[in-house]
């Protein structure tokens, strides 16, 4: 009996960004809504036909989005925040809940569990209706049918949805699941009428989590109610990123179809299978995250010790997560030394299936075994490339591990130094990338400039930049970074051991997409790699310039990294090439350096058992990069999107002189906890929202200022955007940036008038 296959979704940005072109296009107003739709409908259609062809039996629909699975989600409940409702167009209104208009707010994002990818964050009240919009899901699935393609239907699970929301009464989410499991009830209801039998699949990631006594309460009892469902509604319940073994023993007893269960990153789910031999067993065995060959020999060891448990026929072979978080195909790929060591969505689709076919024949034959030994990068071969050494990464310029001095210590002497105002007001490092500043690295790059007249070019936009800012008032200045294409790659570029594809974009959020570099060999600084620029910068301005660096947990966190080195060798490699220029930038005369460590929360393991681990090697890493900093150089760091409650301690022990962090989508609520604990060293808590391209006025900007001074310090508080400016216009950040200057001056001009009263 052959083994069934199964892919849980499919990236859907398109082999050459087509879904992003066309709808930064329509926001533009350069295309037709008409114009979006035909494209999503030839990418689906032809991710259908790929996987098909394949041979892949469980194909997925409605894992398709134009934006965001979760806020297809908020759709299909109805869960429309009150500030958009009388959006009449839902096309406008769907963008608006994403991106913001000229009278709301966008809605608050967030990173996906422990992903670069981020999601929506739903909204709920208490006088919210729900009740079903299924139009997506669907159409979707007859289109496929239409194509000669059975699809399974993708939903985000009732129990994660809630998990993942935000209630503004205070309330526990899943006191709203009473009110949604009548829709998602009705949801299922209208799918049986699509097919004779129509398989479903729900993801629950929300169960890796140390799931909490409450959502295990109610897991049971909504799974049979959902399995109750009359009609040919065959329930596939799939968790990823890590074990769900709470969860599994619970799924066990009600009547579904099957659980999915990722066996890459989740071992531990081996620990159940017997109790769960009586389902389907969905085995993520291909790493759906990393960019590696799949080892075949190991996987299919790893599928017979399901079997020992599960019969064959109840083992469906699968990838371990969505391959959303892959890029699209490696044959885009230019030939290199690692070319045939990589797999993409597409291989990894190919790689599924084969080993679906050599589980049913019994593994692999002895000459298959002898090809794998004898040809490493051969489709059956797993093999990592045999670069890494794993020896040091050069000497460190200090000799220590961290800075010298308390944070107390080092703020009275760059107070004297930077004799900054209150309330200083920065930005987080990068400018618009203009279309002409694109063309000219583009050009340098294809030999179509000389390397002088490109020089030209960047320094020509970094005065623009110096004397904008210059300009509007800001109190510490950036240089822009014209030069860098992304704020990973960029380093990525001019470090030893790191490999670049050509075409290897993720979906990060909406249309923006990331071109992750992979790290191949040991990391090493050959020279410095930004002193001329803030050198430059700094030559045209007698305020502070800032230098620039990405850090070292975040150039290991969105980077591909090879998976059979522990991950702390290469971040403290990482790190050490860092500290060096760190120093280098210092002797340059460069009194402010941002270390920016965006992803460091999102590196956490998802089990509290598995993070102070993490957290020891994460924060050694971050202290060893900045440990050549004098007591006079101001350190800053930025983290965006993250929330701090637990880990509020590491944040202190980081020990940044400064730390900026995302809050003009949420509010205060990230803040509470710097306040609760006392933080001491400073803080710029984001009043702009970079993310969506509304202008805020200068009275907004005041409320924004306002709010977080009741959390924090006036005199530990900086004003500052969210995050860099890169994706935005200058047509939107000159305006914005102006008016947070003015409201920042005039509240600072306030306080100082307060103070001098009798």
């Amino acid at each position: 009996m052959a083994v069934r296959t199964l892919i849980n979704g499919f990236p859907r940005i398109g082999e050459n960004r087509e879904l992003k072109k066309v709808l930064e296009n329509y926001w533009a107003h350069k295309a037709a809504f008409d114009d979006v739709e035909k494209t999503a409908a030839a990418l689906r259609g032809k991710h259908w036909r790929l996987q098909k062809d394949a041979g892949i039996d469980f194909i997925s629909s409605n894992d398709f989005s134009l934006y965001d699975g979760m806020l297809d989600t908020i759709v299909m409940l109805n869960a429309i925040p009150e500030r958009f409702v009388g959006i009449a167009d839902k096309n406008e209104r769907y963008f608006a809940m994403a991106r913001g208009n000229g009278k709301a707010a966008a809605m608050e994002m967030t990173k996906w569990f422990n992903t670069n990818y981020h999601f929506i964050v739903p909204e709920l009240r208490d006088d919210m209706v729900f009740q079903l919009e299924p139009k997506k899901i669907i159409s979707e699935y007859r289109e496929a049918k239409a194509m000669g393609v059975t699809t399974k239907i993708n939903l985000i699970g009732p129990l994660t949805f809630l998990e993942l929301s935000k209630t503004k009464d205070g309330n526990d989410s899943f006191t709203y699941l009473h009110k949604i499991m009548p829709v998602y009830k009705q949801l299922l209801e209208e799918i049986a009428k699509l097919d004779e039998s129509v398989y479903v699949q729900f993801d629950e990631p929300g169960f890796v989590k140390n799931p909490s006594g409450r959502m295990l309460s109610l897991l049971r009892e909504s799974y049979q109610e959902l399995a109750a469902v009359s009609g040919g509604v065959k329930i596939i319940v799939t968790s990823y990123f890590e074990h769900s073994l709470e969860a599994t023993k619970l799924l066990c007893d009600t009547p579904i179809w099957g659980i999915g269960l990722d066996f890459v990153y989740g071992r531990r789910n081996l620990e159940e299978l017997e109790r769960a031999a009586s389902k389907h067993i969905v085995a993520g065995v291909v790493d759906g995250r990393n960019i590696w060959r799949n080892d075949i020999s190991a996987s299919l060891e790893l599928l017979e010790r399901i079997n020992k448990t599960v019969p064959r026929e109840r083992i469906v072979v699968s990838t371990s997560c969505s391959l959303l978080h892959s890029p699209y195909s490696v044959k885009n790929e230019s030939e290199s030394a690692i070319k045939k060591y990589l797999a993409f969505a597409c291989e990894k689709v190919e790689e599924v299936s084969l080993l679906a076919k050599l589980f049913s024949s019994g593994g692999l034959s002895e000459a298959e075994k002898s090809l794998v030994a004898e040809n490493k990068g051969n489709v059956l071969s797993g093999s990592n490339p045999p670069l890494i050494k794993n020896g040091p990464a050069g000497d460190n310029p200090s000799g220590k591990k961290a800075r010298d001095g308390t944070y107390r210590e080092r703020s009275a002497i760059q107070r004297d130094r930077l004799n900054l105002p209150l309330l200083p007001a920065t930005t987080i490092g990068s400018f618009p990338q203009t279309p002409e500043l694109r063309k000219a690295r583009s050009d340098y790059r294809k030999g179509g400039i000389s390397g002088a007249d490109y020089e030209k070019e960047l320094k020509k936009y970094i005065d623009h930049c110096v004397a904008f800012q210059e300009e509007i008032g800001l109190d510490v200045l950036v240089h822009g970074e014209p030069e860098r294409n992304d704020m990973v790659e960029y380093f990525g570029e001019l470090l030893e051991g790191f490999h670049f594809t050509k075409n290897g974009w993720v979906q990060s959020y909406g249309s923006r997409c990331v071109k992750p570099p992979v790290i191949s060999g040991d990391v090493s600084r050959p020279e410095p790699m930004t002193v001329k620029w803030i050198r430059y910068a700094q030559s045209k301005t007698k305020k502070p310039m800032k230098g620039m660096l990405t850090g070292p947990v975040t150039i290991l966190n969105w980077s591909f990294v090879r998976n059979d080195i522990p991950r702390s060798t290469v971040a403290m490699q990482i790190a050490l090439a860092l500290s060096g220029e760190v120093a280098d930038l210092q002797k340059a005369g460069i009194t402010i350096i941002q270390v920016d460590e965006a992803a460091f929360r999102e590196g956490y393991p998802l089990r509290k058992e598995n993070i102070g681990e993490y957290e020891q090697w994460a924060l050694e890493a971050f202290r060893l990069a900045v440990s050549t900093a004098d007591a006079s150089t101001q350190i800053h760091t930025h983290m965006c999107y993250s929330e701090f409650n637990d880990i509020i301690k590491t944040i202190e022990a980081m020990d940044a002189d400064v730390l900026t962090v995302e809050t003009a989508r949420s509010g205060n609520k990230l803040l509470n906890v710097f306040k609760e604990t006392a933080y001491q060293n400073e803080i710029g808590p984001g009043v702009y929202d970079i993310h969506s391209p509304r202008i805020p006025s200068v009275a907004e900007f005041r409320e924004q200022i306002a709010a977080r001074l009741e959390v924090v310090d006036e005199k530990q508080m900086w004003v500052n955007p969210d995050c860099g400016l890169k994706t935005r216009s200058w047509e939107e950040v000159r305006p914005a940036l102006k008016n947070m200057v003015e409201a920042a001056r005039s509240i600072r001009g306030e306080i100082l008038h307060a103070a001098d009263m009798p």
